[in-house]
């Protein structure tokens, strides 16, 4: 038996593109909800119709600036007040993910700082895609669906039928999810050991493991300037690789990321609609991650299983 309480979904205004997917994967009509601009910069949201009683899925990524986060917490904010049932926050991109720990002296935590407002707006449940550190699930006293888009990249990779593929990762953070992919698909995997200056700047990088005649498939969570991504592609084809791809779940995709990736070694970059892209690029290919969010949001609504959502 399907729950009393009313299915509704809406979307912020930074991911209405994904959102329009998601409701046409579902077969459900999307929430009207509208954003009011004042002259200064501030900005109120307010539902255009009744969501008293509701189960409500409201679906943002918070990727820079700022006003996507505040939006969200506004939107959970005001569904609390007009009597929703449930109040689910979908966020395909969790932004401040990176700050997930005090690194040095006298610094914040950002990704739990996020985790307190979100929990304080009244939120009763989290769906997100790829986190930068999975430990994040654990600053929210409350059901987290942590999904992978490895359920997307794995089939796409086996499609490709590549021959003596490697798998690699970016960095040594990033060996687990590598380790996974290698397992799953039976291939060998390397690593780049990376040391940084500073954030985003890359001061030495070494390749752990044998590239040589192998087509290499590099995988991440997320790609921002492409500065490590792009060397680690050079340094493979320096080192005898015969072609490096890549899969990274969130283009965030800053600076001078575009011209980094049009300009590098890499034959192809795949990537999810998490984020939206800021400018077409031939070597980028986005795949979509719609479906999967629309059939969590059916199974979470209906009470059932997610379990067959995680390939690995």
């Amino acid at each position: 038996m399907p729950p009393k309480a009313p299915i509704k979904i809406f979307s912020g205004s930074s991911s209405r593109y994904l959102t329009e997917k998601i409701s046409h994967y579902s077969g459900r009509d999307l929430g009207n909800i509208k954003k009011l601009n004042f002259s200064d910069g501030e900005f109120a949201v307010a539902f255009q119709e009744t969501i008293r009683g509701s189960h409500v899925f409201l679906i943002q990524s918070t990727f820079p600036p700022a006003d996507n986060l505040l939006e969200l917490l506004m939107m959970i904010d005001a569904a609390k007040r007009a009597s929703a049932y449930k109040v689910v926050a979908v966020i395909p991109y969790f932004g401040l993910a990176r700050q997930d720990r005090k690194d040095q002296p006298r610094v914040s935590i950002g990704a739990k700082l996020a985790a307190d407002m979100l929990t304080a707006a009244g939120i009763d449940r989290l769906i997100t895609i790829d986190l930068h550190a999975d430990q994040i699930q654990g600053f929210f006293n409350l059901p987290v669906d942590h999904l992978y888009a490895s359920s997307i990249f794995l089939p796409h990779i086996k499609s490709m039928n590549l021959d003596n593929l490697v798998i690699a990762s970016p960095d040594v953070g990033g060996s687990k999810r590598a380790n996974t992919y290698a397992k799953f698909l039976g291939t060998p995997m390397v690593i780049c050991h990376k040391s940084r200056a500073k954030a985003n700047v890359i001061s030495d990088m070494r390749i752990i493991g044998d590239v040589k005649g192998k087509n290499v498939v590099i995988v991440d969570d997320m790609i921002d300037t492409a500065g490590t991504l792009t060397k680690a592609a050079y340094m493979m084809r320096e080192q005898g690789a015969l072609s490096v791809r890549a899969f990274a779940t969130h283009p965030v995709l800053s600076g001078a990321a575009y011209e980094n990736i049009a300009n590098s070694a890499l034959e192809e970059l795949f990537v999810t609609d998490s984020i939206p892209l800021g400018q077409e690029s031939e070597k980028i290919k986005v795949l979509s991650i719609a479906e999967l969010l629309a059939d969590t949001i059916e199974k979470v609504y209906y009470y059932k299983s997610i379990s067959n959502q995680f390939l690995i």
